[in-house]
């Protein structure tokens, strides 16, 4: 298993501090704050230790409240709302300096059959039919802006192969739309709850991008003061994070300095197994008086 997996299962597995209560650590890669996916992440996993086992997350909704410090652990505390009869909901606070930095509700459901119907998967190339992350360095990494440079270079527990290169190096306005193969960069564990405690880490990753493309610009760019605002996710079926998912999405506003983000993720095959939404900030930077 590659280090930087194994770093993520780490930061992932919290420590049991008292009923209900959690502690959760960040890796130490120099960042200036807590990684958005990384909370989310974490704080499934402190709602999902309070849930028996055959129930399973179907949804969550969090709001991003102040940034998170990378240099002292986060507390998870879990309020047990409700236990009923298909329905588990949970609401957990993530917690540092005395101070809420991420709130999310989440539901877990039992099993059911029911009603079926899903969109259709985007027709784009496979991840077989796409440049490795390696190659990608190889090729692109040399023209790329030093920010994308270590962006790409920084050794990552989840593997990307974009379907399009050209918002990273292109000025002109392009449509709110984006296309991702993602996957976790090893093996993961039997555990479904490991693979959607994963997933929802990787959701938060270029999700926010896509409201910046009919503006020319990306969250690399110094001009632009990018944070998530919120975060939402639903689980439609079981996956494997493991394997190839493809991520699509959308933007439909940008207004306020804040854009609206929608995504879809799919199996190889075809079948729709998660969907995420999200308004984060894209805020142009107010320029230094000369």
């Amino acid at each position: 298993m590659n280090t930087a997996i194994d770093n993520l299962l780490h930061i992932l597995d919290l420590e049991p501090l008292e009923h209900n209560l959690f502690r959760g650590r960040s890796p130490q890669v120099g960042w200036q704050r807590v990684f958005g996916g990384q909370v989310i992440g974490q704080a499934l996993v402190a709602a999902s230790r309070t849930v028996v086992e055959d129930r399973h997350v179907h949804s969550l909704h969090g709001y991003f409240l102040r940034p998170g410090d990378p240099s002292v652990p986060i507390i998870y505390e879990v309020d047990r709302i409700r236990d009923g009869g298909s329905f588990t909901t949970r609401r957990v606070v993530a917690i540092q300096h005395g101070h809420a930095i991420f709130s999310m509700s989440a539901s877990f459901q039992v099993r059911e059959e029911g009603l079926e119907y899903q969109a259709d998967m985007p027709d784009v190339p496979g991840p077989d039919d796409l440049p490795s992350e390696q190659e990608l360095k190889e090729k692109f990494l040399e023209f790329a802006p030093e920010n994308v440079k270590r962006y790409w270079e920084r050794e990552r527990p989840i593997e990307m192969r974009p379907v399009d290169m050209t918002h990273y190096f292109s000025k002109k306005p392009l449509p709110a739309q984006q296309y991702v193969w993602v996957r976790a960069s090893d093996p993961l564990p039997d555990d479904e709850r490991i693979h959607q405690c994963v997933l929802a880490y990787a959701s938060d990753m270029t999700l926010l991008d896509t409201s910046l493309f009919p503006h020319g610009t990306s969250v690399f760019s110094p001009k632009i003061q990018a944070a998530s605002l919120d975060h939402a996710m639903w689980f439609h079926h079981p996956f494997r994070a493991d394997e190839w998912l493809l991520y699509a999405t959308d933007s439909t506003s940008s207004s306020g300095s804040r854009g609206m983000n929608r995504g879809l993720l799919y199996t190889q095959d075809g079948k729709l197994i998660a969907s995420t939404a999200q308004e984060g900030l894209i805020r142009l930077r107010k320029k230094e008086a000369e």
